[in-house]
């Protein structure tokens, strides 16, 4: 959750200005009159303060980010019209089941930047209403465990605090005073406390050392993870615990006083890490209590359970020795259920799922049978169940897992992904999404699986836009075995024409090439410039079976990249498709690939993208955070020469191949990217053009290995295309 970064009206920030300098004459001494200068500068702090108030108010109202209501020239997306999508997310169902809450993110081109609104719906989509309509944002919205108010988080002051309203929309108070803010809460559930995050201070800065030079910007670092994903390591994420009496927060403990490292773990963990026992007395978080580089080469994070009455801490995962996430408590207070991992270091093990009987201490292992991961874990409200997200063959569906007897069954069916479930005693809410359609809440029949759509809020555009048709395949790879591939047609195809195709490379690499909607990687925005898209789910993806996702670790110019071409080379010989006109195109590993490929296509591409790949794999190894993946996936570093694993890896570093390129390239790379850093694209841009090859770079000083603001999206987009259509068109 990012925090706001406007700041609201704040007396404390008002400042009348600096006295004159009398330039060193000498000054008659008057007896000043304080009463007048006290009504003096009352006024002045009063009427600035007006006036501040009153300009704030006129740019609240005319920088409010709403709803996009775009009547469309064309059916054909672009990339201004992806980005006037509403984005769903923070789905909360209330207490009783009837209603949900959630939030809608809009993105303004204008402004270069975001709003979140809150919306109110029954829980079968009729009588909804926004609930907020301000230029700040409200974010982790909540329901108050006696279901009479919701709460969220807003800044219009500048920090991030705790607010709640009446069901609807009014009556809105600030529950929270935390110095500094938050970042992120929970109720008890029985609603005597609030659990609540915020960022603690390093120790051991410069500052501390040397109190003289508190302006000094330089850093001193005496271990690893000094920096991670897109910041350097300044602060850690600690959780606080606090009473809630007459609406209010009371002053918070830390309960990880003392500790320098962070809950959740960083960098995409939330609130799902942290959670109450049901009978509020218990919580439960997630952490990795390691240092630097201890922290870096390790992926076990444990489940700790910290007591408010005693203020004593249990680790409850000792000695499983992979990530252990994201604990969840059955109603009756008898389970807990987690997703764990197996292997210290493999970020991309299985998601197995766990439940442990806090009465007994018995750890029990569900989904041993099952070739899949489970993530996403619900409780039914009888503690009998378990439902959950699942992919397979690039699909995530709902699944059903009974206690009693261990059996699984799949609920839902279709060409979709859905992202989260939350169980009713009637019904399940859920979200999902598709190539071809962004997410949407949807009420799903337990028994059925069958869905029904709640939110429509990007109904208006779609209903104006003619996407592509998205195919399904199995093609043969080289060592004989079946391997998915998606299909996009340009919308209006035409089976007597010729189009371009693209090679789409995945990132990750362990990450499937499943039905997502993405606002960058979006499939059907490539399919709307006339080019067929070719997405092969190669060896390294979850969702065929362990063996098929393992085969990739220390292989990375290996099977995999000839599952690329086998796709390729199987649509290239579709008479719709021209084959002199073909192009490949990834971000992160899928730049990787595309890096890799430029020196082992043998000439069937024209063009080339690659946004935050790898170039360089012994520098690589050397500048990323998260030494774990390096040393799980290379096989360890480079200079370990009877390590056959890791010779091989950094034998098929792209950077070996450069001489071998002769297609022109589209480099993209961001300067906040700390997991790919930003000289490996300069280097391939650099090598490219000492080449004598034709070659962009685009730059972002201000993203990490995203691209997230608005104006820098768009560029993208334009960049991309313009880049595709002049060596393929």
């Amino acid at each position: 959750m990012k925090r706001a970064t406007k700041k609201g009206f704040n007396l404390k920030e008002t400042t009348i200005g600096r006295v004159p300098s009398t330039c060193g004459r000498q000054v008659q001494k008057l007896k000043p009159n304080y009463s007048h200068m006290k009504k003096t500068a009352i006024l002045a702090v009063f009427f600035i303060a007006l006036n501040s108030l009153l300009a704030q108010t006129a740019r609240k109202k005319e920088e409010l980010i709403g709803k996009h209501d775009l009547k469309l020239e064309s059916k054909i997306m672009t990339p201004e019209v992806l980005w006037s999508f509403g984005r769903i997310g923070d789905v909360q169902v209330s207490p009783d089941g009837k209603k949900i809450v959630y939030g809608v993110t809009y993105y303004s081109k204008e402004q270069n930047r975001s709003n979140t609104e809150l919306f109110l719906m029954d829980s079968d989509g009729k009588t909804k209403k926004q609930l907020t309509h301000t230029a700040y944002g409200e974010y982790n919205v909540v329901w108050r465990p006696d279901g009479k108010k919701i709460a969220f988080m807003s800044a219009p002051d500048g920090e991030m605090q705790i607010w709640e309203m009446d069901l609807n929309g009014e009556n809105l108070k600030q529950v929270s005073t935390v110095e500094g803010g938050l970042d992120g809460f929970k109720y008890s559930p029985d609603q005597k406390k609030i659990v609540y995050i915020k960022e603690i201070t390093r120790t051991g800065t410069v500052a501390d050392i040397y109190p003289d030079l508190n302006k000094s910007t330089g850093r001193v670092n005496n271990d690893l993870m000094y920096r991670h994903w897109d910041s350097w390591v300044d602060s850690y994420s600690h959780i606080f615990v606090a009473d809630y009496v007459l609406e209010k927060l009371a002053p918070g403990k830390d309960i990880m006083e003392g500790e320098q490292w962070e809950s959740p773990v960083k960098p995409f963990g939330g609130m799902e890490q942290i959670n109450w026992t049901p009978n509020g007395k218990n919580i439960a978080y997630v952490c990795r209590k390691k240092p630097g580089k201890e922290y870096s080469l390790s992926t076990n994070t444990d489940i700790y359970l910290y007591n408010t009455e005693a203020s004593k801490t249990t680790n409850l995962t000792q000695g499983m020795m992979g990530y252990d996430m994201n604990p969840t408590f059955s109603p009756d207070g008898q389970y807990m259920a987690w997703e764990s991992m197996e292997r210290d270091g493999n970020e991309s093990d299985k998601q197995r799922l766990f439940t442990l009987n806090l009465n007994t201490g018995e750890k029990k292992y569900h989904t041993e049978k099952f070739d899949q991961n489970a993530v996403s874990m619900q409780w039914s409200p009888d503690s009998k169940s378990l439902y959950f997200i699942s992919n397979w063959h690039a699909i995530d569906d709902i699944y059903k897992l009974s206690l009693a007897d261990g059996k699984i069954d799949k609920i839902t069916t279709g060409i979709h992904d859905y992202q989260s479930v939350q169980v009713t005693t009637s019904q399940l809410i859920a979200t999902r999404m598709s190539m071809s359609k962004p997410t949407e809440i949807y009420s799903v029949n337990p028994k059925t699986g069958e869905p029904t759509e709640l939110s429509f809020e990007n109904k208006h555009l779609l209903d104006q836009l003619q996407f592509g048709e998205v195919t399904q395949r199995w093609i043969e790879t080289t060592d004989g075995k079946q391997m998915l591939t998606w299909v996009i047609l340009p919308p209006n195809f035409d089976k007597s024409k010729k189009y371009p195709a693209l090679l789409y490379c995945q990132g990750g690499p362990q990450s499937t090439v499943s039905q997502f909607w993405s606002y960058r990687w979006n499939f059907q925005m490539m399919a709307a410039n006339d080019y067929v898209i070719v997405a092969p789910n190669r060896r390294g993806l979850p969702g065929f079976g362990q063996e098929w996702l393992e085969q990739i670790s220390g292989d990375y110019g290996g099977q995999n990249m000839k599952d690329y071409l086998s796709a390729i080379d199987a649509v290239k010989q579709e008479p719709w498709v021209d084959a002199n006109r073909l192009g490949a195109v990834g971000a992160s590993y899928g730049g990787f690939s595309v890096y890799w490929l430029a020196g082992n296509h043998e000439n069937r591409f024209k063009a080339f993208i690659a946004h935050d790949g790898m170039f360089n794999l012994e520098a690589q190894y050397l500048e990323t955070e998260e030494m774990w993946f390096a040393n799980w996936d290379l096989g360890g570093p480079f200079w370990e020469k009877h390590n056959k694993i890791a010779q091989n890896s950094f034998a098929n570093s792209p950077h070996k191949f450069v001489q071998y390129w002769n297609t022109p390239i589209l480099v993209i790379h961001s300067e906040l990217d700390y997991r790919i850093v930003v000289s490996q694209g300069m280097s391939a841009y650099n090598a490219a053009v000492l080449r004598g090859i034709p070659a962009e770079y685009l730059y972002f000083p201000n993203e990490n290995h995203w691209v997230l603001k608005p104006q820098n999206g768009i560029l993208w987009q334009r960049r991309f295309f313009n880049w595709l259509d002049k060596w393929l068109k």
